[in-house]
């Protein structure tokens, strides 16, 4: 992404309603160089049932607002603050040395961008009300779905640079297993069967109020070498990396161990910089138990000491003093009641920056808030 912009309601109403709204000012925006390439549209459904029905209605707005160039898109439960009902994240691309093409697998819009050098494939909203009761059929219809768009386009899991991994009721526990670590055993079954690079992207692993799985990715493919640099926190313990006693529930089918998250905490891919979702925590503990701000004020120290790596290079500097530029925050808040204290806080640390605030469990029951961050790299 070149750059993001954030839409809200300017009145209340239904889920239908404020989407309205929400796209009306999407059709508005006309950047130069730049083409609408994916949204994420977070929105607040009392049940399933109703959000499939507001799925279906905005899938179908869309395509009648942008036919073959419909951009790929999310729908998923996360409620943006009171007292909207949708929140709307849209990205932009470089439309000018690139060709980029909107394209279908089945029902799925997603985008190719390519210079005859690099592709980049971005399919966002994978795995869409498939097995939303459970987590172990939905993550790997999910997959599935992944992995027929990547084939498509003559990619494999070796090429995921980014990926948003949405769990529904992620802190649940069944029969002993909780979803997120149901889900984590499912993505590694899939990265050790379909994945032989070095390294994993960088991720997002959050819960969502409904729905099985979902996946966002971003793919990138190259005719020559391109660098994709994992960045690691030295005060965060690789997740991959995670002690036993930090995952929830019992192993499963009789293996011994439990599977740990499988992302880096951030990558560099030429001029972008993706951060994972960022949490408070320290080693692999969790750190200012019970106290939102303190928690918050963790996480922006640990996303600057991804950002101060010495594998960036920072010796140039834009008009501003930078020598990257933060592109967008999205701030996932477990409680309502905390967002004005979370916001006040980001606000503080990165003055003007397009940031979303949704509600979402975070992928520990002690963890109130995460964070997750793009820069992009102002070096040639």
């Amino acid at each position: 992404m070149e750059k993001y912009s954030i839409f809200l309601p300017t009145r209340e109403g239904s889920i239908e309603s404020e989407w309205r709204q929400c796209l009306e000012q999407l059709k508005d925006v006309r950047l130069t160089g730049k083409k609408l390439a994916k949204l994420n549209i977070f929105i607040d459904s009392k049940d399933i049932t109703q959000y499939l029905v507001s799925n279906k209605y905005i899938y179908n707005s869309l395509l009648e607002s942008f036919g073959d160039q419909c951009p790929t898109f999310n729908v998923t439960v996360h409620p943006p603050e009171k007292p909207w009902k949708v929140a709307v994240e849209a990205g932009y691309i470089d439309s000018k040395s690139f060709d980029i093409v909107s394209k279908k697998w089945n029902s799925i819009p997603y985008i190719v961008r390519s210079n005859g050098i690099v592709k980049e494939v971005l399919a966002y909203g994978l795995g869409t009300g498939l097995f939303p009761e459970d987590t172990f059929s939905a993550g790997n219809a999910a997959f599935d779905q992944m992995r027929a768009i990547l084939e498509a386009e003559d990619m494999s899991f070796d090429n995921l640079v980014r990926q948003w991994n949405y769990i529904g009721g992620i802190l649940e526990i069944t029969n002993e297993i909780q979803n997120y670590q149901a889900f984590n055993e499912v993505r590694n079954e899939n990265y050790t069967k379909y994945r032989s690079a070095n390294g994993y992207p960088a991720a997002t692993g959050i819960g969502m109020k409904f729905d099985g799985v979902k996946f966002d990715f971003i793919a990138v493919k190259a005719e020559g070498p391109i660098n994709i640099i994992p960045i690691e926190n030295p005060d965060q313990l690789n997740p991959y990396a995670y002690e036993q006693k930090v995952l929830k529930g019992i192993p499963l089918g009789g293996r011994y161990n439990k599977h740990p998250p499988q992302f880096e905490r951030a990558v560099l891919l030429g001029n972008n910089l993706f951060i994972s979702g960022t949490a408070s925590i320290r080693g692999q503990d969790t750190i200012g138990l019970g106290d939102v701000e303190k928690q918050t004020v963790v996480t922006i120290e640990n996303i600057n000491k991804l950002y101060h790596s010495n594998k960036i290079p920072h010796d140039e500097k834009n008009a501003s003093g930078q020598s990257m530029e933060l592109i967008i925050l999205r701030v996932y808040v477990k409680n309502q009641n905390d967002f004005a204290k979370v916001k006040a806080i980001c606000s503080r640390y990165f003055p003007g920056v397009p940031a979303i605030y949704i509600e979402a469990d975070i992928c520990r029951d002690d963890l109130l808030v995460e964070i997750e961050a793009e820069y992009l790299n102002y070096i040639n």
